[in-house]
């Protein structure tokens, strides 16, 4: 049996071309690498699953490859690559500051690529900073980290600093259709959707709830097998809420909430959605602010047809109504009754913003 590998190492990009949604880092390293106007020490920073360690990677084969015969050569013997999360110590630093001095054996530059770089003691930074304002001239550092206010302000003005950014839902969405392809799953537009969205702005992500989905769905993702794999609420519960708050049936509403806490979500996270829901129905309602609507194909119809149905008053009051019980759930003694009271209250608003009279329970 052939042993599986992950969508986010079996398609980790082996060139710049290949990274996704880092056009603007991506384009300055080849222009620095042409130019010949690369930084001896770099600094990589962003969230997690970007593409900063993949781009350190890139960066230290394709310094090397540059007058030599083999394409294919990784020179991964001119690579070394250190996690300061478990090599922290002033020792650990001390070996790598006297393993850089010799040069390397093929290609021009050795390259050190610190993962976790936040990681490392003061004593360690303090070690480290003549090595780094002052390299041997076949030396190139690459620090990687998350979480760059940890960093002492000396290491960072030695550095030239890469701001990654998190991955949009757009690119993410994109990158996780080729790779459907590629495999020959089918797969429902708004699918992939929910997929990018879950994953947060993290590439890396999107690629392992990717590969947990199709464990489950087979060579076919529909949009109801992965809201059921990973347990998100659906826009279609939201779109059915809001029809209920229209046409003002209270009873209705009560029962179909009870139906989504029964079905294991939360009354916090249904009622910060549902403040979201009222906004996309809001931006839907120009052609002007139609581009921060981020849904899939079929969601926008239902969202542009909804949005029909409602005023700007309504959905100024709903937003206003849903935000602040939103705002008081952590600190309510009832919070069930607290949603509740919230989800009668916008059903009895009208269309005008008077109260309308409250259907019997």
């Amino acid at each position: 049996m052939e042993q599986f590998i992950v969508s986010a190492r079996k398609y980790r990009p082996q060139t710049f071309k290949d990274v996704v949604g880092q056009q603007a880092i991506t384009n300055t390293l080849l222009n620095a690498i042409e130019n010949n106007h690369l930084a001896q020490a770099l600094l990589f920073t962003g969230p997690r699953g970007v593409g900063k360690t993949t781009c350190a990677r890139i960066l230290a084969r394709k310094i090397n490859q540059e007058g030599y015969d083999d394409p294919y050569e990784d020179f991964a013997f001119n690579v070394f690559e250190l996690d300061a999360a478990s090599n922290n110590s002033v020792d650990d630093i001390r070996n790598l500051i006297d393993q850089v001095r010799i040069p390397p054996q093929t290609g021009k530059y050795k390259v050190y690529i610190i993962d976790e770089v936040h990681m490392l003691s003061q004593a360690a930074f303090n070690a480290f900073l003549k090595t780094l304002e002052e390299p041997p001239r076949h030396a190139i550092f690459i620090l990687a980290t998350t979480e760059k206010h940890k960093i002492i302000p000396t290491i960072l003005s030695r550095c030239q600093i890469f701001d990654f950014k998190r991955i949009t839902v757009k690119d993410a969405k994109e990158h996780l259709a080729e790779v459907a392809a590629s495999q020959s799953i089918t797969f429902e537009d708004d699918a992939l959707h929910i997929i990018a969205q879950k994953a947060d702005g993290a590439m890396r992500d999107a690629l392992s709830i990717f590969d947990r989905v199709v464990s489950f769905c087979g060579s076919n993702l529909t949009r109801q097998a992965v809201t059921e794999n990973l347990n998100v609420l659906d826009f279609e519960y939201y779109i059915r809420v809001t029809d209920l708050i229209l046409e003002n049936k209270i009873p209705e509403l009560l029962l179909a909430y009870n139906d989504i806490l029964a079905k294991g979500f939360d009354g916090h996270h249904f009622v910060a959605g549902l403040a979201s829901h009222f906004r996309d129905l809001w931006v839907c309602k120009n052609p002007a602010t139609l581009i921060l609507l981020e849904a899939g194909e079929h969601a926008q119809n239902l969202y542009r047809e909804q949005s029909q149905k409602t005023s700007q008053e309504f959905l100024l009051q709903g937003i206003e109504l849903a935000n602040d019980c939103d705002l008081k759930y952590k600190a309510s003694q009832n919070q069930r009754l607290l949603v509740e009271l919230c989800l009668m209250q916008l059903a009895s608003i009208t269309f005008d913003g008077e109260k309308k009279k409250l259907s019997p329970l």
